[in-house]
């Protein structure tokens, strides 16, 4: 947008430029046609006159003028300042012939001021000017006019030339700058339009965040309060449990709030491997709802690039959230697979299950209905995870149907410098938890 600014700023300099450059043939012009006057044989007096004339012309055109060629404007006075240039030139010329030198600057400065056509008109007469006087004196012989008027002849098809050149240089100027102002009004939108998606992407990812670690984290404590507060008379231990998971998971819910307002690393993973978070994950979902919940690994462990860390990490704890609020599963099992060129992450629950397709097009039409969709809490289940994957070229599936449980999979591709092998057996699989 610099650029285009500087650009801007440039446009009207450029064109004062210009006319500085004829200002000094106008200069050039009149010292000339003044000098040739000068040294002239007309009397005295009629020199003089003609010198005053010419003179006059100078304030005319600065004053008047000059202000009305930089407007590109018309309107009376550009007619005002051609009749009063005119009426100079031709007083001049009457007392003194020699001062049809003027035209060179009179007819640029004729078609500058009005539209072509009255411009090329005034031209034409501007060059007559000289011959008709030259005829109206008489005494002039034939050699003398036939010189003058193909002299006027040839300056007619200069200045109708010459001000077609003009006219078309200043058209290009003026269009020259509008283009560039509307580039510029182009950018500074294009600028606002950029910073509105940014602010709302900021806000989708922010939500997302707050959706996938404090909403589901409050969701977990609240329930565990309500579980500790029914057992707090005649389980006083299973209690204690419970309120001791609730301060565990306030405190890590303490360290994903710091991570993601920071835009960092969550917490889960800042330390320790993406199977240990999902195995964690596994272990506090169990924990919370007394399900067997089983966590393997399949294929050759390697370091992933953080992105694809997050995004599975999160995927697995949104099923997890959908398994404890809506499935009503008796087990639950996650499988993290490292394959050729991708990883992907299954999450499996034997529960009541939904209708997959229906919670698909709810997801895709931002309703808040089913748990597919993050139930009633803020609509950003199977659409936040879509969105999460989409950013790193992954996808998703969700198979479901009523009474047949649910399998939730997700893949991302790999490239092969984030995808290198370390040193772990090739298939691990243990119960997280097993039973209350």
């Amino acid at each position: 947008m610099n650029t285009v600014t500087r650009e801007a700023r440039r446009a009207p300099d450029a064109r004062v430029r210009w006319f500085g450059l004829w200002d000094s043939y106008f200069v050039i012009c009149y010292l000339v046609t003044t000098g040739l006057v000068f040294t002239s044989a007309v009397p005295q007096t009629g020199r003089l006159i003609a010198i005053g004339a010419l003179t006059l012309v100078v304030p005319w055109y600065a004053g008047i003028g000059r202000p009305l060629m930089l407007r590109h404007e018309r309107d009376r006075r550009n007619a005002v300042f051609a009749g009063g240039l005119f009426g100079l030139f031709g007083l001049a010329t009457a007392v003194d012939l020699t001062s049809a030198f003027a035209l060179f600057a009179l007819v640029p400065m004729l078609m500058m001021s009005l539209d072509t056509r009255p411009a090329v008109v005034a031209g034409v007469l501007g060059n007559l000017v000289p011959v008709t006087l030259l005829w109206l004196q008489g005494g002039a012989t034939a050699p003398l006019m036939l010189f003058v008027l193909l002299a006027s002849l040839l300056g007619i098809a200069l200045s109708v030339l010459l001000g077609l050149w003009i006219k078309r240089v200043v058209r290009q100027n003026r269009e020259h700058a509008e283009l560039i102002e509307e580039l510029r009004r182009n950018r500074e939108q294009v600028a606002r339009l950029s910073h509105r998606a940014g602010i709302s992407a900021e806000r989708e990812r922010l939500a997302r965040e707050i959706h996938d670690t404090l909403a589901q984290s409050l969701t977990s404590i609240i329930s565990l309060v309500q579980a500790a507060d029914a057992e707090v008379a005649d389980a006083p231990a299973v209690a204690r449990k419970h309120l001791a998971l609730v301060g565990r998971m306030a405190k890590e819910s303490l360290a994903e709030a710091r991570s993601f307002v920071a835009d960092r690393t969550p917490a889960s993973l800042r330390e320790s491997s993406l199977a240990q978070a999902l195995r964690r994950q596994a272990d506090g979902l169990a924990a919370q709802t007394g399900l067997p919940a089983r966590f393997a690994v399949e294929g050759d462990e390697r370091p992933l690039p953080m992105a694809v860390n997050v995004v599975l990490l999160r995927a697995a704890q949104e099923a997890g959230t959908n398994v404890r609020k809506h499935a009503e599963a008796r087990a639950v099992d996650l499988v993290l697979r490292y394959d050729d060129g991708h990883v992907g992450l299954q999450v499996t629950d034997d529960g009541k299950g939904f209708d997959a397709a229906e919670a698909e097009r709810g997801a895709a039409e931002g309703r808040q209905d089913g748990p597919g969709a993050g139930g009633e809490d803020s609509g950003f289940g199977l659409r936040g995870m879509a969105a999460r994957l989409a950013e790193i070229g992954g996808a998703m599936s969700v198979v479901s149907a009523p009474g047949a449980g649910t399998i939730v999979e997700v893949t991302v591709p790999l490239d092969g410098p984030s995808a290198q092998r370390s040193e772990v057996p090739e298939r691990r699989t243990e119960a997280a938890h097993d039973g209350r």
